[in-house]
Order: structure tokens, then sequence, then C-alpha cells
């Protein structure tokens, strides 16, 4: 069975890093996003990026640069309909998507994503940890923190997707839900492996997890 294509999400605006790409910040001699990129390589059949803006910025990796298709940033959602949309044009059945910005994330993302979607019609999954003592807005009923940049998706459902956006949908749980999507359980026990950089202090602590 062939692998998913793979889609790098790096289309916000990353207001709590003062603007910018933080895919392009440094950690360790190289940027976040080609640490991202050759994390996910192992894993996928290709690679796109999600970007918006100006695609010659990003041209020193090599990956076909896919802006969003709605208007108005409106969230990973939007990043997720734009790798659907490039996949069918590879002829592809599933995309996994992953955020620019999470260095760490597991080695075995797309095979547990794709073990959890077993016998669905419509392979839909979310990455998820075990929660803590925190509570977000991401958690789902089974007490679980779903991590909603980090999922498989079907291509077949991609006309559904841009119907619900343009209905002013916005919230991946919301759209995951409606069609029954599952989740894949990750380990915490070593640390959180959706670890993401959003703020300076936050490149400080990626910094000294290497």
């Amino acid at each position: 069975m062939s692998k998913p294509l793979g889609v790098i999400l790096a289309g916000g605006q990353a207001t709590r890093m003062g603007g910018g790409d933080k895919g392009l910040l440094t950690l360790g001699g190289e940027t976040l996003l080609s640490r991202v990129q050759a994390r996910l390589a192992a894993q996928v059949d290709g690679i796109a990026l999600n970007a918006n803006g100006d695609p010659a910025r990003f041209a020193a990796f090599g990956l076909p640069v896919l802006p969003d298709s709605i208007d108005g940033f409106p969230g990973p959602l939007a990043g997720v309909l734009a790798g659907l949309d490039w996949a069918a044009e590879q002829g592809a059945d599933t995309i996994v998507t992953v955020a620019a910005d999470t260095p760490f994330f597991p080695t075995d993302l797309v095979e547990q994503l794709t073990n959890a979607a077993t016998g669905m019609t419509h392979p839909l999954v979310l990455a998820a940890t075990p929660r803590g003592a925190e509570k977000t807005k991401s958690m789902s009923k089974s007490g679980l923190i779903r991590h909603p940049t980090f999922g498989l998706w079907p291509v077949a459902l991609r006309d559904d997707l841009r119907a619900a956006l343009q209905d002013g949908i916005s919230k991946v749980v919301i759209w995951t839900e409606q069609h029954d999507g599952r989740e894949a359980v990750f380990s915490t026990e070593t640390g959180d492996p959706f670890f993401n950089v959003n703020t300076p202090e936050d490149l400080a602590t990626a910094k000294a997890m290497i």
C-alpha cells in the first residue's frame, strides 16, 4: 500500500512570535522547517508546503508551495484543503499534515495515524496525547488532548471541507467530529512529542531539548 502524501502547515501569521515565518527560525544550526521536512520525508511519498505570501522565500526547500484557497486566514483547515486539492492532482487518496513549528513530532506519526484509521471508509484521524492537569479547547470527550494540525485526511472529503469553510466553520474538531473522526494516541512519557515553538521562550526551550 502506498504511503500518504505529506503537507507541512505554515500558513499561520505567527503573531506570538512577532510575525514572520516560524519555520525559518534556526534551531541547532537548521531551520525548524528543514527539521520538520526531514522528519516527515521518511514517512510519506511526497511533501508540499502550505504557506501564504511570496513562495520564493521557501525556494531553498524544493517543495511545492500551496497557498490557502479560502481568504482571511481561516486557520489550519484552509491549509488542509489546499493540501487535499494538491493531493487530488497527484492521484493520492490521503494526506498527513504536520505543523512547521513542531520539530520533535513522532517518527511513527504516519504509521500510527494510518493504523487508527483501519476500517474507515474515509480515513480521518487526529493525533492526540493523554491529558495531564491542563485543560484545552482541543480536549476530546474521552479526555484526550487533540493536536489538530497533525492528522490523516481523505481526499474524498475535500469538497465537503471546502463547503464547510465557506459556511464559516474553521475549528478543526467541529468538522472532524461531523465525519466521525478518530484519534491516534501518542505517549508523553518522554515529553510532549507535539511541543511547538510559539514564542521566543519556546524557541529557547527547544534549543535546550536538542
